[in-house]
């Protein structure tokens, strides 16, 4: 998946992160060592990580995921990340582009 939102309340810049939800990746969410949790009265789940913000992004660059925009929403900070798709993906992401494009004419 090439896009992924880290997200923290303004008064826990020192963590916990929020780093996906349950439809995340599963492969990077054990990378950064989160945990999935559903709060009480919600039907989805998000994973969640120990470590502030900062440490989550200079993870997350390792592995190729750059940092698209950044906003705050009420009491929230949020990034958007986006990592490059490579090799097969990339041309299978390529080949269903070109025939949706084709289909259109």
């Amino acid at each position: 998946m090439p896009y992924m939102f880290v997200s923290t309340q303004i008064r826990l810049e020192n963590g916990p992160t929020n780093v996906g939800d349950e439809f995340s990746d599963p492969v990077v969410m054990n990378y950064l060592g989160a945990r999935k949790t559903t709060m009480l009265g919600n039907n989805f789940s998000e994973y969640h990580v120990d470590d502030p913000p900062r440490l989550v992004l200079d993870k997350l660059e390792k592995i190729g995921f750059r940092v698209v925009s950044m906003t705050g929403v009420g009491q929230t900070l949020v990034w958007c990340l986006h990592k490059e798709l490579c090799g097969a993906l990339q041309s299978l992401y390529t080949f269903e582009d070109e025939t949706l494009a084709s289909q259109e004419h």
